[in-house]
């Protein structure tokens, strides 16, 4: 018995018209709750939603885009996402724009100078984008992204507060001054820090917030190590940190470094790594605590003070901004959103 074309033949897809068929609707009911349109009875939304599902429809985004001239498509351009702080913002913003009904497309900087930028930005401009979210908590890229003009609506994640450009970013100051306020109510005398690159925006704030405490309390200032955001660069400063503790022993006086807080958690990991060869317990000798609250943080040993950055309120924020400006067509107002993190004590600040 011969097969017929239609059941030898491959399936064809699933059209707009045959879940309004399923779901007895019209073409243009099916279209309205596609759209999230809000005239539409919540029964028959569900009986279309139970036929997309039934059939397996799936929407033609190119046909969609020559409709409406719209590709619900967003742009991202990241620096450096290898780094917990930079990928946990870019899943932050996919998330974000998923929920609003956007897509991602996201291009990687591997210099931060306005000939890079400018042709990450062109990328995106060729794939359809409708705006872009840029994460610039590099100077450099900062400095290129002022040098631009932009073709579309565009929100800078971390870019500080000199661009003319609406922004979200956590407040690194705040952080650091709550960290290094725990670490001095603790009753230390005054706080060491391994911070971060200069030329990185957040290590500055952190390093600004740092001081700003000490100074506001009478502390001593120390002069800050610097490492590269690595848990080696940190290994390398613990080292240094252990032995200015070892000196102040053999001198017979209370050690100079008995607290320290380092500008991320990768490298205080190499920090207590360093302390832990030299034979100083943490936090009995030696009070350490972090920044990000990296998902390993609460793991070490022992489990490490640190501040938590909400990166999926970053994300929100980010996206909702740059939605609204879509929608608005006001790329021109430079609103900024400021997210507060959160002091995380655990036991690598507080002896047990």
């Amino acid at each position: 018995m011969s097969q017929t074309a239609e059941s030898t033949g491959p399936r064809r897809a699933p059209t707009m018209a045959d879940v309004a068929q399923v779901a007895g609707v019209s073409h243009q009911t099916v279209s309205r709750v596609l759209s999230h349109h809000p005239n539409v009875k919540e029964t028959t939304r569900a009986e279309v939603l139970r036929a997309i599902e039934e059939l397996g429809y799936r929407r033609n985004s190119s046909a969609r885009a020559l409709v409406t001239r719209r590709t619900l498509t967003l742009g991202v351009v990241a620096c450096n996402p290898t780094l917990f702080g930079p990928a946990s913002t870019l899943f932050g913003l996919e998330e974000a724009a998923r929920d609003e009904g956007y897509m991602v497309s996201a291009v990687t900087l591997r210099r931060y100078t306005a000939k890079a930028l400018e042709e990450a930005i062109d990328h995106l401009s060729d794939w359809g984008v409708e705006g872009i979210v840029v994460i610039v908590p590099h100077r450099a890229a900062v400095a290129a992204l002022a040098e631009l003009k932009l073709p579309f609506p565009v929100v800078t994640v971390e870019g500080g507060h000199t661009l003319p450009i609406p922004g979200v970013s956590v407040d690194q100051d705040l952080g650091a001054r709550l960290v290094t306020g725990h670490l001095l109510g603790a009753g230390h005398r005054t706080v060491w820090h391994v911070a971060g690159p200069p030329d990185w925006l957040e290590a500055g704030a952190r390093v600004a917030g740092w001081r700003a405490t000490l100074e506001e309390a009478g502390a001593e200032v120390p002069a800050p190590l610097v490492g590269d955001w690595t848990p080696l660069s940190g290994y390398r400063a613990g080292q240094e940190l252990a032995g200015r503790v070892a000196a102040g022993a053999a001198r017979r006086r209370a050690a100079e470094v008995t607290a320290v807080f380092v500008a991320n958690d990768q490298m205080a990991l190499g920090v207590m790594r360093a302390f832990r060869e030299a034979g100083l317990s943490v936090p009995g000798q030696v009070a350490i605590a972090g920044f990000d609250d990296i998902p390993e943080a609460e793991f070490f040993a022992p489990p490490l003070t640190t501040v938590r950055q909400d990166f999926a309120a970053v994300g929100q924020a980010s996206i909702r901004l740059l939605i609204s400006r879509l929608e608005s067509g006001n790329a021109g107002d430079a609103e900024r959103i400021v997210i507060e993190p959160r002091l995380i004590v655990r036991g690598s600040s507080t002896p047990s």
